[in-house]
């Protein structure tokens, strides 16, 4: 049976070569008689393996020694409370760049646990733009700024980062990882679920300076405490195991691809051949402020509500899923991640332009 265009924001869609490398080695990894999902965490055959994935995550985006790198559980989504319980010291503010659903429930979350001053709110603007980077400065008091690099539902990203200075800068970079080069030496903290670019749901990625820890608060329970997290080298617990082995298989897949330069060059190549069908349309158009347009999540809209409707139907019809936008916003959204093939993005393109041949 043939594969489905797969435009999923997330989980999203992997190489396939990753998926018949999961399928060959899923009963018995790579001649040891043992599947990597049944082994000991503590053991050789996951421990050699989990190094690779760390070696390959440092090479391919540049970290140093000065950072840990690691992986937890629990999603972005607990990061969000984490950080907080971690990093807001007592009579200072986190600074937060309030751009659209997963910074706004970062800064939910931060107002539990101490003051929040928000830098930019994006409410006024539904959520389209940023401010620019160049302008953006933690207040006198801040214990760090925290930003999401790109945000799936608005469909907007950062193209460059603020200049915090001694202020620690934190991000979340979910659903853009390793689709660019990053300078990770401007961040204390980057962290993301791995399931939208970097492999199988169920792990989070964790890249800290390790100084940050010194400004710590030290009374947390064990699991939320990444002290303790950072001592482990991730293994307090039992790790995502699986999960951890499909982000080594799509690192290597990244390397293999030119590494995080070449996968800006397909991100921009794929995402320009959706814009592009969007900027000589009358029929669609793109609600996101163009100096920010995300090259991970393209959102649109049709001339009506119906048309999308229609639109969505049709799609499907012609093998294309994850093509509706989030229920938080409706319209429509083409998730265009690294391992989205070229030729499924030129494949909607010509569906869009057909689309609106006939109900323009």
């Amino acid at each position: 049976m043939a594969r489905k265009y797969n435009f999923f924001a997330g989980p999203s869609v992997l190489p396939e070569e990753v998926l018949n490398t999961l399928e060959r080695e899923i009963k018995d990894y790579q001649g040891n008689g043992q599947s990597m999902i049944e082994t000991s965490h503590r053991g050789a055959m996951f421990a050699n393996m989990y190094a690779d994935c760390q070696n390959l995550f440092r090479e391919l985006l540049g970290i140093s020694d000065d950072y840990d790198v690691y992986f937890l559980g629990g999603g972005a989504t607990l990061q969000f409370s984490m950080i907080p319980m971690n990093f807001l010291r007592p009579n200072t503010v986190a600074d937060y760049i309030k751009s659209g659903t997963w910074a706004n429930g970062a800064c939910a979350d931060a107002e539990k646990f101490g003051k929040v001053n928000y830098y930019f709110d994006g409410t006024e603007s539904n959520f389209t733009t940023l401010p620019d980077p160049k302008t953006v400065k933690p207040s006198e008091n801040s214990s760090y700024l925290y930003l999401c690099s790109n945000e799936t539902i608005g469909g907007i990203e950062w193209q460059d980062f603020p200049d915090t200075g001694d202020v620690p800068l934190i991000a979340d970079m979910s659903s853009d990882i390793l689709s660019r080069p990053v300078d990770v030496n401007k961040f204390s903290m980057i962290y993301g679920g791995v399931q939208k670019n970097l492999g199988p749901a169920g792990a989070t990625f964790i890249i800290m300076r390790k100084d940050l820890l010194e400004k710590r608060n030290t009374n947390l329970a064990k699991y939320f405490d990444y002290s303790k997290h950072a001592a482990n080298n991730g293994l307090l617990n039992t790790p995502p195991v699986f999960s951890i082995w499909g982000v080594k298989l799509v690192l290597e897949w990244v390397k293999k691809n030119g590494g995080a330069q070449g996968m800006l060059e397909r991100a921009i190549e794929k995402s320009n051949i959706i814009y592009d069908v969007l900027d000589s349309s009358s029929f669609y158009r793109s609600p996101v402020d163009a100096n920010y347009r995300s090259k991970m999540n393209i959102v649109f809209r049709a001339q009506s509500e119906e048309l999308e409707k229609k639109f969505l139907e049709e799609a499907s019809k012609e093998g294309m899923l994850g093509l509706k936008g989030h229920r938080s916003v409706g319209g429509l959204r083409a998730s265009v991640y690294n391992a989205c093939p070229k030729a499924d993005v030129e494949v909607l393109a010509q569906f869009m332009k057909e689309f609106e041949r006939k109900n323009g």
